[in-house]
């Protein structure tokens, strides 16, 4: 038995006789059981008792000391070996596995369960109003726990009164949220257990009652109404805002109303998606003073808005129209910020879900807007910093990106800014190519005309180019006879740059491939063998000939070698090649080639042909029409063309090859040995005659080499003006051949020598030098010629003009020039011609005056001389005399006259009777024939004005003036303009010299600018045969001139060449039409088919399949041309005549139901374009419906809704352009009709449902009807355009139209169907129609989510990429969820035990009530019973089911397990098994080799376990200093009962390395230390430091040693470890009674 230290032995009597009771070592609190159950003592500690070993005071314990044995030799044992022996057994891990199940079954079966939920909702309690008005004021007291409220809340105020009275209250928005919560738990408890419960509903009601506080005050903030005109009524008006009390009570109650939305909006107690409609509709409803406001509220909001596209655009288009109502109202100065608020938003949306901005319809009216916002930046940032200033750059960026996306994606659906159109077939390039042939002209270089390209020789383009031009050369539907000549001349080019290149490549010439090609095309061409066209084919092919471009021999050789029948006339059937070769002229006149064609025509036994008769008879005739070039007398010039051809017939009927071989080998000689053999300075007396009439044959065979051959020759020799004038008007005339023969080189210096010649005679001619200069263009004179030439039509201005000081100025009235009239003498006429110009010369306006005296004089002459052949003398007299005066100006006198006639003119020409119109027109005819006046200035200064007049008038009283006026001008036009009629317009003497003078005046009348003045009459003419006012014989001159006009083929040249200046005439004769004069339209329409080659009847709607066929190449233009005009004629019928709406139904129906290629398509859809908005919407109506009926009709089943949507694809096309130029103006958009609709909107859903339904089973393979789904959602897009789209028909179909587009947006965004093209074209469409969507007026309250797809996130393709994920998530109608259940999911194991996921977890904030803790146990009873469940339970932790969310929800289960408290200054050991998250290996570490900080623990109080008064061994409490820890190892701030400890004991996992430490405890005899350590090393315990307590523990009692400090007896116990508190001072240290020193009996 031990004794206490300092008892004395000496005590009293009593003392000794007295039992000592027995001591007993007791653990430490802080170290528990070894086990539960079983009795195994406590680990690490082991206490003395009676009768160990160590107390045997044997021989060896006295001489040697006590040892305990060793079971193994510790220094030398090893149990690796056995270990690796169990380890390489085959069952090891099994077995392992089986203990552990084994344990951890056994560890669970005695585990108590999950204890009953606790949990009791505060009921609400009925108090008096003093007692509320206490309860509130604890509630809005932030020193009253709520615990104590918790009990019961009071029942009273509800709604907007409730709100108002936390608000007056001033309760802390915690405590304010946590009592609403209380409420709404208590009005919902009575509604969980139905099944019809929702647990949202009440967030959604309480989101209605937040917003509809927060309109009822929005709804204060008003704004004053505008001033009504007219009432003088003096209007008073005080907003809320306007005073300070109420605006500040105003902005108190509103801003403490967002302070709860806050906490109600993060918690879930406000419905999210209720809340955001509720803004996005206010953002669209408030006026600009809300707008402040609201706009702060969205842009809070904003994250929770752009998560769904269904909120933003509805938002995007509410601020757009908000932004541009502050920019227009007067009060923007006082909207800046509230203006940048509303961009900025815009800007986060277009970064964050730039899909809102995709919408057409918003596009088209806000697009510049939009661009306006997006592009301001709006970002505050400093300059300095570079970073920040990145960021702005890359952020400004994706916005400039995202806008040109939102663009480009608008203008698609919208069918804007359409791709150019690529031809896929030669239709297109063909039609560009004939435009390009078409414009050629006498200022036409071809040798920079690029017509063939880079085409190599075996690209069929090549074939379709030389079968165009050769097509385009001979066909009756283009105009022009130097078509085949230009022609001809572009095939030499190609071939000399084709040589070129093949010598510098060392490849084949093209000689070979090019009459390969030209014999094809003979031989297959339809063209070619129409009878008709074999005299264009013979000028052709002659003049391939003559250029060597076609070869004569090895045609024939081919034609024999294939063996060609009907060459020969006893052959049977006829050849076409026969009459090929009797009409394609030779140039070469080698007569082995000549035989080889009579043998190959008429066999080898052939001494005479019939070419060589006709020949004779040819040569004959000439003789007998030019007998003066034989040596006979020369007969009188022909009249006429047709006079001259009707006498010799044999020529006319002749082939070409007899008519070149007449002129080229016959006439051609003759006539050059006739000038040639003039003597110089003399001249044939008929040369002039002879030369005139050879022209005429010539041009009528077409023989324009022979022509220019014979005309430069003449031009060489000739010596008078009056045949130099000819040969000028010869080559001016046909300019354009010359052109296209590639002559003017050899054309222009011909015209230098003879400029030189005449000049050197004395003689400037001011024409020849005029065509010169207009021949040369440029190009062909050298620079020395040119300047020579520019500087002698200087010197010939300056002497026909000179310039003095003060020139003679010219009277009013020139009496002389009314002498003329009767002056018969010949030269009268030059005399006062040239006495005149003497005179007057140096004046600017003396030719002006000049011809004013002279039409003065005209008016008198029928009135001086009254018979009819003595004033057409007087008449020819006045017009030589002003001939000589246009000698005499430096410029003519064409312009002054035009000015007159332009002026003065305009009144005096209607006061002229037909006796002075006569005269005045053989005036005018004299000096169009002889150059002074151009036709084009007698067409401008009478003819087009007297049409217009005539198409004016209204007054019955002009009408015989105006009757005179225009038959004078019709017998003028038609005498200049039209062939072979002048004897049969005025009494004025012709001869076929002063024919072609015409003809070669009147060819600019037909080119630009005068073509457009021209044209522009027709119409005018139209309107004249049409006006009632207009005596009946003139108004049917005026048309048969029209239409001779209109069929002349040089107008119809010029009009091929120049269509637009046809359709500007054309229409605009729309605007001057009567709106009724319906007869006029259907003149005009024929007019114009008539002027571009067309048939002169009235256009029948009912023959448009027959006009189909004028889609070629040669007539699509002017078709195009005539059908524009057509329905812009139709367009302004359609008001007033029904029966133009009838007749535009039956032709655009014929239009859509004629099956058409792309090309032809592409091709009505322009002539279609530009269409008024009448027309159009015909046209898209009609068109939709044959859409709709095709749609209809089309089957996938039966194969054939391919070729079907190709036909509509056509169609579609066609409307395109048709409704494009619609779409730039909102409000002219056409409507759809409800029956056109209600026929194509079901149809189009159904196609796609069934092409949806034949991808989603499987049935077809990736990709096979992707075109067909691209296009019906193009149809889609194109039908959502239009005005009228949602019938009731169609509103019915818009749900299943808009889930097919959704599972096809998906199909194609995932797996083997993903299409980069269709994915966002369907995404597209599918917004787009959710937009279109209209709202249902029957519906209280407006629905954004409405037709939005309804899936589920979960249920989404993985496979789908992120991208597209983002754009679906953007159209699903759930927002994301709270914070508290995202990511959650209900689950249940099934019957395998296998986890099975539910659905997600549904927030329920009104049930789940914040836990608001435990009061802090004081109670010692309470103590004591919390620690004997402890005891009963057996587990030191107690789970207390007491929130509002039960732990079964979550399948809590006990675990026996506790979660150490951490502490960094703090090394804790313990005993059990734990949740502290760390592996064993980092657990031994910690308690093994980490030395333990004894200064780190506290002495706690605590009841002995057996007696108080004992030595207190073991008998003190350890906690961590400063940290309170509940039971269940939460940290709570009442409860101060510490926790399990852990052991300072070394872990038995590696005891053998740790270091020794300072312990509370004796070490037990089998860890007790040998002999030699024990004397070799000493405990010293005094180095083991103390510190106080924290918390008011008291202080630790400490025993000091007294022996010596060898002994092992001499050991001081510690009743417990002091942890010092570094945050507070040190507390005094306590003298405590020292433990009792026990000395170890030595026997």
């Amino acid at each position: 038995m031990r004794e206490r230290k300092g008892e004395s032995s000496s005590g009293s009597s009593a003392t000794r006789s007295a039992p000592l009771p027995l001591y007993e070592s007791h653990p430490p609190n802080w170290l528990p059981k070894a086990h539960l159950s079983a009795d195994l003592g406590y680990p690490g500690f082991h206490p003395p008792r009676p009768g160990q070993e160590e107390d045997l005071l044997s021989e060896a314990n006295v001489r040697h000391g006590f040892t305990a044995p060793q079971p193994v030799n510790a220094e030398h044992f090893s149990a690796q070996s056995m270990i690796n022996d169990s380890l390489h057994s085959e069952d090891v891990f099994s077995k392992l596995e089986e203990l552990m199940n084994e344990v951890f079954l056994r560890k669970a079966e005695r585990l108590p369960g999950i204890p009953t939920p606790s949990f009791r909702i505060p009921t609400r309690v009925t108090l008096n109003d003093a007692k509320r008005q206490a309860w509130l004021a604890d509630l809005a007291n932030p020193d009253v726990p709520l615990h104590k409220l918790g009990k019961s809340v009071p029942h009273g105020a509800k709604g907007h009164d409730l709100l108002d009275l936390l608000h007056s209250n001033d309760v802390a928005i915690p405590r304010a949220v946590w009592f609403l919560r209380v409420l709404g738990a208590n009005e919902t408890a009575g509604l969980r257990n139905r099944p019809t419960y929702n647990p949202t509903q009440y967030s959604i009601d309480w989101a209605n009652l937040v917003t509809s506080y927060m309109k009822k005050q929005l709804t204060d903030i008003a704004l004053p109404s505008a001033p009504r005109p007219g009432l003088n009524i003096k209007q008073t008006f005080k907003g809320v805002l306007s005073d300070a009390d109420s605006r500040e009570r105003w902005i108190s109650r509103f801003s403490y109303c967002l302070k709860l939305l806050r906490t109600f909006y993060s918690e879930g107690l406000v419905d999210k998606r209720t809340f955001l409609v509720w803004v996005v509709q206010q953002m669209a409803t408030c006026n600009l003073a809300q707008a402040g406001f609201i706009t702060r509220l969205a842009d809070e909001y904003l994250d929770g808005i752009v998560c769904n596209r269904a909120l933003t655009k509805p938002l995007a288009e509410a601020c757009l129209c908000k932004l541009n109502e502050v920019r227009v109202t007067s009060a923007q100065e006082h909207l800046a910020d509230t203006e940048q608020l509303i961009i900025s938003i815009l800007q986060r949306i277009c970064l964050a879900i730039p899909d809102a901005f995709v919408s057409p319809r918003l596009w088209s009216l806000q697009s510049n807007l939009i661009q306006e916002a997006l592009g301001e930046d709006i970002l505050d940032h400093p300059k300095d910093d570079k970073h920040i200033e990145q960021c702005s750059r890359d952020i400004r960026q994706l916005i400039t990106d995202n806008v040109s996306d939102i663009q480009r994606r608008n203008d698609a659906m919208l069918f804007r800014k359409l791709p150019p159109h690529i031809s896929t077939n030669t239709l297109g390039s063909a039609v560009s190519d004939v435009k390009l042939l078409n414009s050629i002209s006498s200022n036409t270089d071809l040798s920079a005309l690029t017509f063939f390209g880079n085409d190599s020789l075996d690209s069929s383009a090549f074939a379709d180019k030389l079968n165009l031009l050769l097509t385009w050369s001979i066909t009756p539907l283009q105009y022009g006879d130097h078509r085949p000549l230009a022609c001809v001349t572009l095939l030499r080019l190609w071939r000399d740059k084709a040589n070129e290149r093949a010598s510098r490549r060392s490849s084949t010439p093209p000689d070979e491939f090019l009459q390969d090609q030209l014999f094809d095309w003979l031989d297959s061409s339809d063209v070619a063998s129409q009878p008709d066209n074999i005299r264009d084919i013979a000028l052709l092919y002659g003049k391939l000939v003559g250029s060597a471009l076609f070869s004569y021999v090895a045609y024939i050789q081919r034609l024999i070698a294939r063996g060609e029948m009907g060459l020969e006339p006893s052959e049977g059937t006829e050849s076409p090649h026969r009459k090929f070769l009797l009409w394609i002229p030779l140039s070469d006149t080698d007569p082995a080639l000549t035989l080889q064609r009579k043998m190959t025509l008429y066999g080898p036994r052939a001494r005479e042909t019939p070419e060589d008769a006709n020949e004779r008879a040819i040569r004959k005739e000439i003789r007998l029409i030019l007998p003066e070039l034989f040596g006979g007398e020369a007969l009188p010039t022909p009249e006429s063309t047709a006079a001259l051809l009707s006498q010799c017939a044999q020529f006319v009927s002749a082939t070409r090859y007899e008519q070149v071989r007449t002129f080229r080998l016959w006439l051609l000689p003759i006539i050059k040995r006739t000038i040639t053999n003039e003597e110089p300075g003399s001249s044939h007396p008929t040369l002039l005659k002879t030369y005139s009439v050879v022209v005429e044959l010539m041009t009528y065979a077409k023989c324009f080499h022979t022509l220019l051959d014979m005309t430069l020759a003449v031009l060489e020799h000739c010596v008078t003006n009056d045949l130099l004038t000819a040969v000028i008007e010869t080559l001016q005339r046909f300019s354009t051949v010359w052109a296209c023969m590639d002559a003017m080189n050899r054309i222009v210096p011909e015209l230098d020598n003879a400029h030189q010649l005449w000049r050197g005679r004395g003689v400037r001619s001011r024409t020849l030098l005029d065509l010169l200069l207009e021949f040369d263009n440029g190009r062909y004179l050298s620079d020395v010629s040119r300047q020579r030439v520019v500087a002698d039509v200087g010197g010939l201005v300056l002497a026909l003009q000179p310039v003095i000081d003060q020139p003679i100025p010219v009277p009013d009235i020139l009496s002389e020039i009314f002498l003329l009239s009767e002056d018969t003498n010949p030269k009268a006429p030059l005399d006062l011609a040239t006495g005149l110009w003497i005179k007057y010369r140096s004046s600017a306006d003396w030719a002006w005056k000049v011809w004013d005296s002279t039409f003065a004089s005209l008016r008198q002459v029928p009135n001086i001389i009254p018979d009819a052949e003595a004033r057409r003398a007087s008449a020819i007299r006045y017009g030589t005399f002003l001939c000589h005066i246009d000698q005499h100006l430096p410029h003519g006198m064409d312009h002054e006259v035009l000015q007159w006639f332009e002026g003065p003119g305009q009144n005096d020409v209607l006061s002229l009777s037909a006796e002075m119109w006569e005269v005045l027109t053989i005036v005018l005819l004299h000096l169009s024939i002889h150059g002074a006046l151009k036709t084009t200035t007698i067409l401008r200064g009478l003819v087009y004005p007297a049409w217009n007049l005539g198409a004016s008038t209204q007054d019955d009283q002009s009408t015989p003036a105006i009757e005179t006026l225009i038959t004078a001008s019709n017998n003028l036009c038609k005498f200049l303009l039209l062939q072979d009629v002048s004897d049969q317009v005025v009494n004025f003497p012709l001869d076929l010299l002063d024919v072609q003078c015409i003809r070669t005046h009147r060819r600019e009348v037909f080119l630009e600018p005068h073509f457009s003045l021209f044209v522009s009459s027709i119409p005018i003419l139209i309107l004249l045969e049409h006006n009632p006012h207009i005596p009946e014989h003139v108004r049917e001159n005026s048309s048969s001139l029209r239409q001779l006009l209109c069929q002349d083929r040089d107008c119809r040249k010029g009009a091929h060449r120049n269509l637009v200046a046809i359709q500007d005439a054309f229409e605009q004769s729309l605007h001057v039409m009567d709106q009724n004069a319906d007869d006029v339209s259907k003149s005009i329409v024929s007019g114009l088919a008539t002027l571009l080659g067309d048939s002169t009847d009235d256009i029948d709607v009912s023959n448009w399949p027959a006009i189909t066929c004028l889609l070629s190449p040669w007539k699509i233009a002017s078709t195009t041309l005539q059908f524009q005009f057509l329905l812009r004629q139709m367009g302004r019928a359609l008001p007033q005549d029904a029966s133009a709406g009838s007749a535009l139904d039956k032709l655009t129906l014929m239009i859509f139901r004629n099956s058409m290629s792309s090309e032809e398509a592409y091709y009505v859809a322009q002539m279609v374009r530009g269409v008024d908005g009448a027309v159009a919407e015909k046209f898209v109506n009609n068109g939709i419906r044959c859409m709709g009926e095709m749609l209809k009709t089309g089957s996938l089943a039966a194969g054939t809704l391919t070729d079907t949507l190709k036909r509509a694809s056509e169609l579609l096309r066609v409307l395109v352009h048709v409704a494009e130029p619609l779409r730039k103006d909102p409000t002219v958009i056409p409507t759809i009709e409800s029956a056109t609709q209600d026929n194509f909107f079901p149809a189009l859903a159904s196609q796609l449902s069934t092409l949806e339904g034949a991808l989603t089973s499987n049935q077809s393979e990736p990709g096979q009807y992707t075109q067909e789904i691209i296009l019906l959602a193009r149809l889609l897009q194109f039908d959502l355009g239009f005005r009228g789209v949602w019938t009731n028909g169609t509103k019915n179909h818009c749900g299943s139209l808009s889930l097919s587009l959704y599972k096809l947006t998906l199909l194609y965004g995932t797996g083997d169907h993903l299409d980069l093209i269709a994915y966002p074209l369907l995404f597209d469409t599918l917004i787009y129609l959710l937009d279109e969507i209209p709202l249902d007026i029957k519906s209280p309250t407006a629905d954004p989510f409405r037709h939005y797809p309804t899936m589920s996130p979960t249920e989404l393709p993985f496979d789908l990429p992120q991208e597209f994920r983002a754009q679906i998530m953007t159209l699903l109608p759930h927002l994301p969820p709270n914070d508290a259940v995202a990511n959650l999911v209900t689950s249940h194991r099934d019957a395998a035990g296998n986890l099975i996921h539910g659905a997600p977890v549904t927030n329920r904030p009104w049930e789940w009530i914040e836990n608001l803790g435990e009061p802090p146990i004081s109670d010692p009873k309470e103590e004591e019973r919390e620690r004997d469940e402890k005891a009963r339970l057996k587990t030191n932790y107690l789970i207390k089911n007491s929130g509002s969310l039960p732990l079964e929800t979550f399948a809590a289960r006990l675990t026996g397990d506790g979660v150490p408290g951490r502490h960094p200054d703090i090394n804790l050991r313990c005993f059990e098994d734990g949740l502290s998250g760390e592996s064993i290996f980092k657990r031994d570490w910690r308690e093994t080799r980490i030395e333990l900080d004894i200064s780190t623990l506290s002495v706690g109080t605590s009841t002995n376990r057996m007696d108080e008064d004992h030595d207190g061994i073991g008998g003190s409490d350890v906690s961590m200093a400063g940290i309170p820890y509940s039971s269940t190892g939460i940290k709570s701030t009442g409860e101060k009962r510490p926790p399990s400890r852990g052991s300072p004991a070394s872990s038995v996992v590696s005891r053998s390395s740790a270091r020794n430490a300072g312990s509370s405890m004796r070490f037990s005899p089998s860890h007790r230390m040998s002999v030699s350590t024990m004397s070799s090393e000493v405990i010293d315990v005094d180095a083991i430091g103390t510190a106080n307590s924290g918390g008011g523990a008291r202080t630790a009692e400490k025993r000091k040693a007294t022996g010596s400090a060898a002994s092992d007896d001499e050991i001081e116990i510690i009743e417990g470890p002091v942890t010092a508190r570094p945050t507070q001072p040190a507390a005094k240290k306590q003298k405590v009674r020292a433990a009792t020193k026990t000395k170890a009996k030595k026997k």
